[in-house]
Order: structure tokens, then C-alpha cells, then sequence
């Protein structure tokens, strides 16, 4: 899981409180915390007996004390600022969070029996080479980067939190003395394909100067169901 968090809060009477200059939080209480956390799962995986532990361990008495030791030691937990700046952070959390599993330009060919695709290879040098899936084990692959139903990529908290986002932001920027930004335009998807493709995917390809107009959209036709293959009905 990763984070961005606000450089600042609004106070109460609407002045912008900036954080204090290299911090972020506590590191002890966060090594305090983090030592339960990770504590507390490891006791309900021994519970669930998805644990598997020494034998020595397996006795009640003996994995309690090993507990109590694990709580009464100093845990360290290491942060550093990053080493480019946030913005190097922003983009980096970018390609993870606003893009798919895989980018166009590493697909060399598509068909209905297989998939060519680019990769790097990191285990012999970090060299690029071609790999070549079947189409079922690409599609399998590829979905496993689709979230689970009820899980969410992005979640917006305090200042961003989607019900308060635009009177807070608002608030933030007359505090800063900040210009409010340009609301975004929605993008057609005819101008959003001709700059991903690099073409108009209405013009005639035959001839370049036709266009695709659409005058009606047809219903997709009922398949019926072919009775010849059923056979005459059952003799009761």
C-alpha cells in the first residue's frame, strides 16, 4: 500500500497550517505500531493454522513467550525522503495506479491462437527479448491485475475526500493565494483514439478522404435456436 499525504491542514479559521519541514511522523510510534500490526496478524495466522512454525513452537506456552519476548524488543522502521523530489513519487505512483498491466508499445502481434510481446528480462542482465503466450494464458495473466469486485485502486481521504473535495481544495488555494485551475474538459472518445492510435479511426482506409457516419444503429439480431439438431420429442 502507498501513500501521498498533504504538506499541511487547514486550521480552524481557514489559514493554511504547513507541516513542519522534514517531518512526517513519529518513526519510534510508527515502529511501535508496526510491530503490533505485524504481531497481531502472525497470532491469527497460527490460529487459522495457516502458520507453519518450528515444532518447538507449536506448544501454547512456548509461542506465548516467544510473543512477549518479540513485543519487548525495539523494532526499526526506516524511512527516508525520496531522493528526486515528490514529483519523482507522483510519477512513480502514476504508472501504477493510472495505468493497465500492459502498455501498447510492448504488444508486437495479437491473433486469435497467440499473443508476441515484449519483456525485459532481469534475470540475465536486464536484456529484452519476446515472449510468446497462448491467447488463453495472456488473457489469464492479464486479469490478474483486475481488482476483485468491492476493491477500490484509489481512495481519497481529508482534503481530497471525494464529498468535501471541491469547497476544501477551494479553501486550500484561497488560503495559499493560489489561482483555481481550469476545470478539465471531457475528452470525445474519436479525439482520445486519435491520440492513442495516431489516426482517425473514422476516415476511410481505402480512401483517405471518406469518413464513418452513423445513421442508425441496428438491434442485434435474435439467434433462434436450430430444431433440426433436437430430434423428435420423447415417448413418454
Amino acid at each position: 500500500m502507498q501513500g501521498l499525504l498533504s504538506g499541511g491542514a487547514l486550521a480552524s479559521d481557514g489559514l493554511w497550517q504547513p507541516a513542519k519541514s522534514g517531518f512526517l511522523f513519529p518513526v519510534q510510534a510508527l515502529s511501535r505500531v508496526f510491530r503490533g500490526k505485524y504481531l497481531d496478524a502472525l497470532a491469527a495466522l497460527r490460529q487459522r493454522a495457516e502458520l507453519q512454525v518450528p515444532e518447538a513452537l507449536t506448544d501454547t506456552t512456548a509461542w506465548t513467550l516467544l510473543l512477549r519476548q518479540l513485543r519487548q524488543m525495539p523494532w526499526v522502521v526506516y524511512l527516508k525522503p525520496p531522493l528526486s523530489g515528490p514529483e519523482q513519487v507522483l510519477e512513480y505512483l502514476a504508472r501504477y495506479t493510472h495505468r493497465v498491466a500492459l502498455s501498447n508499445d510492448r504488444l508486437l502481434s495479437v491473433n486469435a491462437d497467440e499473443v508476441r510481446l515484449r519483456f525485459r528480462d532481469r534475470t540475465h542482465g536486464n536484456a529484452r527479448r519476446v515472449m510468446r503466450l497462448p491467447a488463453q494464458e495472456f488473457l489469464r495473466r492479464f486479469l490478474l491485475h483486475v481488482l476483485p469486485a468491492g476493491f477500490k485502486r484509489i481512495r481519497h481521504y481529508g482534503l481530497t475526500a471525494n464529498r468535501s473535495k471541491a469547497t476544501q481544495l477551494a479553501a486550500c488555494r484561497a488560503a495559499l493565494h493560489v489561482p483555481s485551475t481550469a476545470p478539465a474538459q471531457a475528452e470525445s472518445a474519436e479525439t482520445f483514439l486519435i491520440r492513442l492510435a495516431g489516426r482517425d479511426v473514422r476516415r476511410c482506409r481505402c480512401c483517405p478522404n471518406g469518413r464513418l457516419i452513423i445513421v442508425q444503429q441496428l438491434p442485434r439480431p435474435m439467434r433462434l435456436p436450430d430444431l433440426r439438431a433436437t430430434g423428435p420429442p420423447a415417448s413418454s
